[in-house]
């Protein structure tokens, strides 16, 4: 059976992570966490991209082998991805020889296809960007500067002119719209998709992918004086990974950053179509952060840090609030202002209050009993809160995270209103058979309610079903063992500090 395949970017190691990183790779943790809940065999693969002039000049400044450098940080973005309780299945480096064999056989297989060839090129590079820009595009503003035209770059070019290696990207002109049009869910969201036809429609040219002056690469087979330009030999990394597996190929969906989306739909499918592998099922672009409503940037000082963020709010808080802030695909502000907001709403507020009441009404006014296995009856709340579960999985599916949230939050706020209608303390004195079915049918619907958010807040989901009483252990209850009354242990109702702690 194949499994899911979600892949995040590799990061460019010639800087920390910020939260920018972290925004992607959560989503992608949280979309393979659904998965695996769903009994679906997911496996997530990140890590960092390690070549290129830029890698160079940034070990050059700080006093590093190349090498050396690169080990140092790509251990950092590792290192955070495991404070973020990101579950990757694989984590490659571009450095690593398994990756630099894959490139090495495709280069030579395009090669020998006729699909690259060598020739001279001429033109304008982008160092900060890695990035080739022909004479249009790089044509000179009104002071006769030729800049980036990458608005979040705005760099000087440096005139490169050099033999090279080129890919018949112009070939696959006609070969990538036919296949856009054949597969409408492959360019993501639809609100992105229109940026790339009309680039591709407006005529392909063919890209340099070799460079004579830069040695910090993957040498071209059988032409060592040339090094395979970065963004064609970081692209491969998706494919590299799975040497060796016959259940991952192709990937299911690409997570990438919106500044990276044309390499990821236009070069990187052309490149596919041209060695015979079948393409990618989708390429999802997701928006920016800017913070206080400004970008982020070095020279402004404000690239957030996830560490002390977390430290202040706790790692699930934080995935939380990335997932549920914007609409993923559309850009947003970050701002403590509105992590506290939701925090004490939503999260203090409605969820972790909520639970903490119907933990103490439990155990005050039933002994701490739970329920056994459920026979849902169409009256029962938990019936009507176990029929969102399909809107939540389409929504999932869709990359709709906070959709998804929204129907969960709406699932709470019922719940917290059902809680207020129905009065359990009130029945406590006057009919305990229907305060003990009220409160049953409260913890049948926090439970699917736990399942729900444990791709979003692993750790505090374990800490429900815990007080629900359904686990001793860290792998979490699916729906369907929540719906056919499975519970790891036979205990009582487990009372505990708040989920949330309120932030005053």
């Amino acid at each position: 059976m194949k499994k899911y395949y979600v892949t995040t970017p590799i990061y460019y190691v010639n800087a920390a992570p910020h939260v920018g990183h972290a925004y992607t790779t959560i989503a992608a943790d949280v979309l393979a966490r659904h998965k695996r809940a769903r009994a679906v065999p997911a496996h997530l693969l990140t890590g960092t991209d390690e070549h290129g002039l830029k890698i160079e000049e940034a070990a050059k400044a700080v006093g590093r082998h190349t090498i050396d450098f690169c080990d140092l940080t790509s251990a950092k973005f590792r290192d955070l991805w495991k404070h973020l309780d990101i579950r990757f299945d694989d984590y490659i480096r571009t450095t690593e020889k398994r990756h630099e064999d894959k490139v090495q056989e495709l280069f030579a297989l395009l090669i020998k296809s006729g699909d690259v060839y060598k020739g001279r090129y001429r033109g304008w590079y982008c160092v900060s960007d890695e990035t080739f820009f022909t004479e249009t595009e790089a044509a000179p503003d009104d002071k006769g500067r030729r800049l980036c035209p990458n608005a979040e770059c705005r760099k000087p070019l440096q005139q490169v002119e050099e033999e090279s290696w080129f890919f018949k990207l112009s070939k696959y002109q006609g070969p990538l719209l036919d296949h856009y049009a054949a597969n409408p869910g492959f360019l993501a969201p639809a609100h992105r998709a229109s940026e790339i036809l009309r680039f591709v429609e407006g005529g392909l040219q063919d890209l340099s992918v070799s460079r004579q002056k830069v040695k910090w690469g993957i040498p071209v087979p059988g032409d060592e004086s040339h090094t395979i330009y970065v963004w064609f030999d970081a692209l491969i990394n998706y494919w590299s990974a799975t040497a060796g597996t016959s259940d991952l190929w192709p990937a299911d969906v690409h997570i990438v950053g919106k500044e990276i989306y044309r390499f990821h739909a236009v070069i990187w499918p052309a490149m596919l179509m041209a060695a015979g592998l079948p393409l990618p099922k989708k390429i999802f672009a997701h928006g920016w952060w800017t913070v206080e409503g400004k970008k982020m940037s070095k020279s402004a000082g404000n690239f957030l840090d996830p560490y002390e963020i977390t430290r202040e709010y706790g790692v699930d808080a934080f995935r939380y609030f990335l997932m549920r802030e914007m609409p993923f695909g559309n850009d947003g502000d970050f701002s403590k202002a509105a992590l506290k907001k939701r925090y004490n709403a939503e999260l203090a507020n409605d969820l972790g209050n909520l639970v903490k009441r119907v933990v103490d009404m439990t155990d005050n006014f039933l002994g701490g009993r739970l329920p056994s296995k459920p026979e849902f009856k169409d009256d029962d709340h938990a019936a009507s809160v176990a029929k969102r579960a399909g809107e939540i999985d389409a929504k999932m599916d869709a990359l709709d995270f906070s959709g998804a949230l929204d129907v969960i939050w709406e699932v709470v706020r019922g719940l917290n209103g059902r809680v207020n209608e129905k009065a359990p303390w009130k029945l406590a004195k006057t009919d305990m058979t229907e305060c003990e079915k009220v409160l049953f049918d409260l913890i049948w619907s926090l439970r699917l309610v736990a399942r729900w958010i444990e791709p979003f807040m692993p750790c505090k989901a374990a800490e429900m079903q815990t007080q629900l009483g359904v686990r001793l252990v860290l792998d979490p209850l699916t729906a369907e063992d929540v719906l056919n009354g499975v519970q790891q242990h036979p205990g009582e109702i487990r009372k505990s500090p708040p989920l949330f702690p309120r932030k005053e």
